[in-house]
């Protein structure tokens, strides 16, 4: 795991693309306070920039680091959740402007992935993390389906866990910074 980590910090590090596989399903990811590297994502996939993308932390004091004020209840939601979740915080700083969505608002996890935990402590920085698929083609459950447009489109890809068959997406969440929750997928 060591020498993939040491690989996909070398990608990140030079803005390139990696493709990875996370506590759900396999991700493309890049630096998110990267913006060139961000949009190159948005055409690997062809999805809309007014479509957001998500990023993973490492942990809370990281998730303290790139938004503004964190509602308490996030730290009870995320000890509790049953499955990875994801959620949606106001007010997002020192991340590239074309993560944030309009309503300056990003979907951020905090990973539990052993590789991904590793790879974002070492980095120092949140990743984007998207599926693996082109914009309205079916999320890819394993290493397997994922598209060949997609696995020439990376810089990287993570060489961990390509026998397994991923999880089900993370829930989302939109927490308001008045601490008013709703579910965007359960």
């Amino acid at each position: 795991m060591r020498n993939e980590i040491e690989k996909s910090l070398e990608v990140l590090k030079k803005g390139g693309l990696l493709l990875y596989p996370t506590d759900t399903v396999w991700g493309i990811g890049c630096d998110a306070t990267n913006a060139e590297a961000i949009e190159k994502i948005y055409q690997l996939k062809n999805r809309p920039g007014a479509k957001a993308l998500i990023c993973l932390v490492s942990d809370f004091k990281m998730l303290n680091q790139f938004v503004e004020e964190v509602p308490e209840v996030a730290y009870d939601i995320l000890k509790y959740a049953a499955k990875p979740t994801t959620i949606i915080y106001d007010n997002p700083i020192r991340i590239a402007e074309n993560l944030v969505a309009e309503d300056n608002s990003l979907g951020i996890r905090v990973a539990k992935d052993p590789f991904c935990k590793q790879l974002i402590k070492k980095f120092r920085k949140p990743i984007v993390s998207t599926s693996a698929n082109l914009s309205g083609e079916k999320t890819p459950t394993n290493f397997s389906e994922i598209s060949p447009a997609i696995l020439e489109g990376v810089d990287y890809v993570v060489n961990l866990q390509r026998n397994k068959k991923t999880a089900s997406p993370s829930s989302i969440i939109k927490l308001k910074t008045d601490g008013t929750v709703t579910v965007i997928r359960p």
